[in-house]
């Protein structure tokens, strides 16, 4: 496990244009503090994409990924508020939800390079 917990919650959100103030404002005023409040939820951060699509991408660390089964988070997620309800009907969303898979490294390790073109 990393210092981030094993956990990792993705979501991509792409807003109806006339929608996305109103996506901002529900993202600040209740469901990003809502999310942390949760015991598992390590911390979050929001972005918004440079090019490309979807245009916002939120990154959330978790404990585990069973985070997202215990029964605080599924208080908040069902029945979902009216806000959120409402936004779900706008925003196409997309949830991925990860464990870390990173490799241990021995303390000290020091890559080797490799010539260019070698794999």
């Amino acid at each position: 496990m990393s210092q981030y917990g094993s956990g990792l919650l993705l979501v991509m959100m792409e807003p109806e244009p006339a929608f996305e103030e109103k996506l901002n404002r529900w993202y600040t005023e209740e469901h990003f503090a809502e999310r942390l409040s949760v015991p598992g939820f390590l911390g979050g951060r929001r972005f918004v994409a440079v090019t490309g699509q979807p245009k916002y991408l939120a990154l959330y660390d978790l404990a585990s990924p069973e985070v997202l089964q215990s029964e605080p988070y599924l208080a908040l997620s069902e029945p979902p508020s009216p806000w959120t309800a409402e936004v779900r009907k706008h925003v196409a969303i997309t949830r991925n939800v990860y464990r870390d898979i990173t490799p241990h490294l021995p303390p000290g390790f020091v890559p080797r390079r490799r010539p260019a073109g070698e794999l």
